[in-house]
């Protein structure tokens, strides 16, 4: 089974094009950057993948997709490998996209991509305050002060 997922920021717009004869067809091509889980000193922050879309998903990168842009993206892996004009080979592996989905709202994204600059400089969103039902007086550090008048044991000792 070759199944890939990723979910990542487009690097830059996707590139369009336009196949001629009878069977006309689009083709996207773009590159996410698709943060490390763990990051080691001296090493990238993020992997780069090439990924390509054909036909109604290509039409969709093109209309809706741009640079910063949050994605999760589902393909598989191919291998396109080729001898270059010297008579070297070229390794390259590139994800053809089957399927592909915002990982964000419109808001969002647009807030984000406004102040994008690379994968490494992007933070996570801060959580948001939760306050408890009925917890009107929380402390400094999130959590509910418990009145000293309350004659209830705690469900947990």
């Amino acid at each position: 089974m070759n199944t890939v997922i990723l979910m990542g920021r487009l690097v830059r717009d996707p590139e369009i094009r336009y196949s001629s004869g009878e069977n006309a067809n689009s083709i996207a091509r773009y590159r996410i950057a698709v943060d490390r889980r763990f990051k080691r000193d001296g090493q990238p922050d993020a992997d780069f993948f090439d990924c390509v879309a054909f036909g109604r998903q290509a039409e969709f990168a093109e209309k809706y997709l741009h640079q910063g842009t949050k994605m999760v993206i589902q393909g598989r892996l191919q291998n396109d490998n080729y001898t270059d004009k010297d008579g070297r080979t070229v390794y390259r592996n590139q994800i053809v996209v089957e399927n592909q989905e915002f990982a964000e709202s419109k808001a969002v994204s647009q807030q984000n991509s406004a102040s994008y600059r690379a994968p490494a400089e992007t933070q996570a969103p801060a959580a948001p305050a939760f306050t408890p039902q009925g917890a009107s007086d929380t402390g400094a550090d999130g959590f509910m002060n418990i009145p000293d008048s309350i004659d209830e044991e705690l469900p947990f000792s």
